[in-house]
């Protein structure tokens, strides 16, 4: 009878302790799944080598160092806290209308980008010839799901003529930012951040200013058709280049995405529902 007791209070512990380690398994992959294609992966990124420091300080035992790093953890809560409010306040929306759903891996080839680089270019020397507005962004490693969500979704391929059909003047998605991820077009008449930046050009309306401002909280590519002048930009790491051609523009494309380096494209998302010259 002892040894069957034991053996039930052995099965009640390993049930336990997989139930415990079932848990919190589910909750790390909810929180990657909310933060993949966000910017608190960068954030987290820096965090980890923050804590990598503070503990490489203190194996080497560099006490001065320690102490500073070790007081600067009690206003780091604060600060993550205020950092992290957007991701929290969509979690916590989420958890409560949403159900998680894993898109299929979809790997874009050299091709692949190529191909979308061609309808870019195209599309951009198109609407430069008639004065027509547009405001492209390609996104890189820095998930743009936070901007996605403020358009209009679409999830179509990419192509020369539905990125001119996105800016015909005077229709639902004209104005604001058309996003790309990989092959895929994911919405349009996104709003994107404007730049605050003191020493830009006066000239610069909300389209161009938008596009510098998004280059400068990620390494997104922006595309620039003035509506004005017909002048097409690029918008990256915070810079403008103007007055392109098309082979400038190509060499621009060529040169951020490394010459058609292959991208994986593994969004887990969550379901939900969802203008700026």
């Amino acid at each position: 009878m002892l040894n069957s007791l034991l053996q039930s209070l052995t099965l009640a512990k390993a049930f336990s302790m997989l139930l415990d380690i079932g848990v919190v398994t589910v909750l790390f992959y909810c929180l990657f799944m909310t933060i993949q294609g966000t910017r608190a992966v960068q954030l987290i990124k820096g965090l980890v080598i923050l804590v990598l420091v503070v503990a490489l300080s203190n194996w080497l035992q560099l006490h001065a160092l320690s102490w500073l790093l070790n007081q600067l953890w009690a206003a780091s809560l604060v600060a993550l806290a205020v950092i992290f409010q957007p991701e929290l306040r969509r979690a916590l929306e989420q958890i409560g209308r949403s159900r998680l759903y894993i898109k299929p891996f979809i790997e874009n080839t050299d091709t692949d980008l190529q191909n979308v680089h061609e309808a870019v270019i195209k599309a951009a020397v198109e609407e430069s010839k008639h004065n027509v507005g547009m405001l492209l962004v390609l996104e890189r490693e820095i998930g743009l799901n936070d901007y996605v969500a403020t358009g209009i979704k679409m999830d179509c391929l990419v192509s020369e003529q539905t990125l001119i059909n996105i800016f015909v003047h005077n229709t639902p998605l004209h104005d604001g930012a058309a996003i790309i991820r990989g092959n895929r077009i994911l919405a349009a008449a996104c709003f994107l951040p404007l730049s605050d930046n003191p020493n830009l050009d006066m000239s610069f309306g909300t389209r161009h200013r938008s596009g510098i401002g998004l280059s400068e909280v990620s390494d997104a590519l922006v595309v620039i058709v003035s509506e004005e002048t017909g002048a097409i930009s690029v918008a990256k790491d915070g810079h403008i280049y103007v007055n392109l051609d098309e082979k400038a523009l190509r060499q621009h494309l060529s040169q951020h995405f490394g010459g058609g380096v292959k991208q994986i494209q593994a969004r887990f998302r969550l379901k939900r529902g969802g203008k700026n010259e």
